[in-house]
């Protein structure tokens, strides 16, 4: 039977997190399991990406690609927990430290952005989840500059969007080897999400939807 989908993952640990389960099943072995026989998943994520780092994945890309599902900007993000966390921080000093992170990020995730357009095939991009155990509240706040950047140029780019903040939001969803990485059942909603959005999504739609 010929092969009517083939599902790739870009992106950092969020979806390659085969070695935070515990010998359980990662999200790209859920999304098979999920997503009819008819359908192939290659993962191309890797532990540890920035968001520049996806246009080097592209390079790699299957030639039968046709659906392709983006995680990144934790790794960038956590560029801003020095600078929250100084013992003794200036307000103005931290905030200009902030802008500047924030303003490098906009910059590689529009690369991003327009890398992925270039492909023009049915994209999909997550947020960046913020339960993470042990998540500070300054923490929390900075990630939500990120997440705007990210929400921003998905709508703009018309992708749909699976905020992983209304996914990931129990202390079982990350990983008990390392907090910031989504367990096997975080992985699991995850792997539910995007199989929901590729499936049921009409990527011809004028618009951004935003799941879940």
């Amino acid at each position: 039977m010929a092969t009517i989908g083939h599902l790739v993952l870009l992106g950092d640990s969020i979806l390659d997190n085969a070695a935070y389960v515990n010998g359980g099943d990662c999200i790209a072995s859920q999304l098979r399991a999920r997503l009819s026989r008819d359908w192939r998943v290659t993962l191309l994520a890797q532990d540890g990406s920035v968001a520049e780092g996806v246009v080097r994945q592209l390079s790699r890309l299957p030639e039968n690609a046709t659906h392709l599902v983006i995680s990144a900007g934790g790794n960038d993000a956590l560029e801003c927990s020095p600078i929250i966390n100084s013992p003794t921080p200036d307000s103005e000093s931290c905030l200009a430290e902030l802008q500047e992170v924030v303003s490098e990020f906009t910059r590689s995730y529009t690369g991003m952005i327009s890398a992925l357009r270039q492909r023009r095939l049915p994209t999909v991009i997550c947020t960046i989840y913020d339960a993470v155990p042990g998540l500070s509240p300054l923490e929390r706040m900075a990630l939500s500059l990120f997440n705007d950047i990210i929400v921003r140029q998905a709508t703009t780019s018309r992708f749909p969007l699976i905020d992983l903040r209304r996914v990931c939001t129990e202390p079982k969803d990350y990983s008990s080897t390392s907090p910031i990485e989504p367990s096997e059942i975080g992985g699991s909603k995850i792997a539910r999400a995007v199989q929901s959005v590729i499936v049921g999504h009409d990527f011809n739609a004028p618009y951004s939807a935003v799941f879940p």
